[in-house]
């Protein structure tokens, strides 16, 4: 199975070109900065990936994501090569995208939401460490009810 699943930071604004056709197909490129676990002589270090979206993830890519947002995305890992202008083989690894989401919150620094609409807004927790439920709140707003 090839299967990936990564969170990081948008390095700059997807590129995004259509298709030519008669169907035009949104193809969105962006590179994710992906944090590791290990810092090497005290210093962070990061994975920069390329990921490439077709089609309506392409769109909404284009439409909504920006440079620095943090995002969420799933998809495969697709290894390609070609040879450059100089007759140098070039290898390429893409994470060709599936699924994406946000992964910050609407008061976080991407200024989008990543909340579903309709849910209730979680009110400050109690001092022992539960949700505060408004009282007025009828079992339709509940996922579980």
């Amino acid at each position: 199975m090839n299967r990936v699943i990564l969170v990081g930071r948008l390095v700059r604004d997807p590129e995004v070109k259509y298709s030519q056709g008669e169907k035009s197909t949104a193809v969105a490129k962006y590179t994710l900065a992906v944090d590791r676990k290990f810092k090497r002589d005290g210093e962070p270090t990061a994975d920069f990936l390329n990921c490439v979206a077709f089609g309506k993830p392409g769109e909404f890519a284009e439409k909504y994501y920006r440079q620095g947002m943090r995002v969420l995305v799933s998809g495969r890992i697709q290894i390609g090569n070609y040879t450059n202008k100089d007759g140098v083989k070039v290898y390429t690894t893409d994470i060709i995208i599936e699924d994406q989401e946000f992964a910050d919150g609407k008061n976080d620094s991407s200024g989008a939401s990543n909340k579903p609409s309709g849910r209730p807004t979680p009110q400050a927790a109690s001092s022992d460490g539960f949700m505060n439920i408004p009282d007025d709140l009828n079992d339709d707003g509940l996922p579980f009810a």
